[in-house]
């Protein structure tokens, strides 16, 4: 017996529309463990009230993609009055170092712009083109995320080495510490505030949007070491910390690219599939488990699983049995929003393998 349960969109082809409430939760059915295993199912909703619904799976990943727009709305706020600030000094002094970094800062901003159309976009319904909707749109930020770091480094590595073949002095030294100052705070705050958001909602491209704003506050933490050695005499103080910036943003460059590299890869924590495995263990009448698959899309997480059973019991206590194994999931696995479970049998003695009509299609 095989039997394909997926309930993370709760709608079928054949059943458009109408809500499907695949996990029992009236507890009408009677479970495949027996009476025990249906009494502790019960206790557990007694003791922690929940509800996987559809609507309730929705309202979860669109309050993550609101919290998402929120963190850029507020971090380009405190970016906004950052710039400001810094464009204010720019005029009292006529400072063009802190011109350049108050142009960085402002221009670097924009990467929020494409994170937040893929929230945006991460908000549409599935279509029958985007069968899984439309959270990719934030690996693909990411990747822009990414390539902006990259310019960054090669923009404060060109200057650097630019201001060594032509030195220059630096005038209002004060003016432009204190600048660099706010320039370095402004960047700090943001950086920590969207690493802090991307990683509750799980959002790799937000991470890697904190990690950029932390670049341009290693940019501004230059133009302030700049300036602290120019007032003590050392003229080329301007260009190698410049240079040492640069080495600090390819470190951060290699931590941003990891993290959207494996989102794009489809890596995910092994932690999570070890609690996986561990939760469908605990489920009645799971002999065993087959293959397990957990991919992102955007901030969500989805999950195809295999699982062993009785081969003699019925097609109803197969579902049944499927339902709880996808119930045990989305307990156990943070931020899954949905989960294939595939029912499988182990063939008697003598009896063919189940799946020989798929072998030829097994890739080599």
């Amino acid at each position: 017996m095989s039997h394909v349960h997926d309930h993370g969109d709760h709608q079928h082809p054949r059943e458009a529309g109408r809500h499907h409430d695949s996990h029992g939760h009236g507890h009408h059915q009677r479970h495949a463990g027996g009476r025990p295993a249906r009494w502790r199912h019960q206790v557990g909703h007694l003791l922690v009230p929940h509800s996987h619904e559809s609507a309730d799976k929705l309202d979860a990943a669109l309050e993550s993609s609101a919290r998402g727009m929120r963190a850029l709305w507020v971090s380009l706020a405190v970016l906004g009055v950052t710039a400001l600030a810094q464009a204010a000094i720019v005029v009292v002094s006529g400072s063009v170092a802190l011109l350049g970094d108050t142009v960085h800062n402002a221009a670097d901003a924009l990467t929020a712009v494409p994170l937040g159309i893929a929230f945006v976009l991460g908000r549409r319904a599935v279509t029958r083109r985007f069968t899984y909707g439309y959270g990719r749109a934030e690996d693909l930020a990411g990747i822009a995320i990414v390539a902006t770091i990259a310019a960054s480094a090669v923009f404060a590595a060109w200057t650097a080495v630019d201001r060594l073949l032509d030195p220059r002095e630096m005038e209002h030294l004060w003016v432009v510490a204190v600048a660099a100052v706010l320039g370095f705070i402004g960047n700090e705050w943001v950086a920590r505030y969207r690493i802090r958001v991307g990683r509750q909602i799980g959002s790799a491209a937000l991470v890697a949007d904190g990690l950029h704003a932390r670049t341009d506050g290693f940019t501004s933490l230059a133009v302030l070491l700049s300036a602290g050695g120019a007032a003590l005499g050392w003229q080329s103080a301007d260009p190698v910390v410049g240079l040492l910036i640069t080495a600090a943003i390819v470190l951060v460059l290699r931590d941003a690219a990891r993290e959207v590299f494996h989102r794009v890869m489809d890596a995910v924590d092994p932690s999570l599939v070890d609690a996986a495995e561990d939760a469908l263990r605990t489920v009645p009448g799971v002999l065993d488990i087959g293959q397990l698959r957990l991919r992102w899309i955007g901030h969500r997480l989805r999950g195809e699983v295999a699982i062993i059973i009785d081969g003699h019991l019925s097609v109803r206590a197969g579902h049944e049995i499927a339902a709880e194994a996808e119930h045990a999931l989305l307990h156990a696995v943070p931020k899954l929003t949905a989960a294939v479970v595939h029912t499988d049998i182990q063939p008697a003695a003598g009896e063919p393998d189940p799946h020989h009509a798929l072998a030829h299609h097994t890739s080599a």
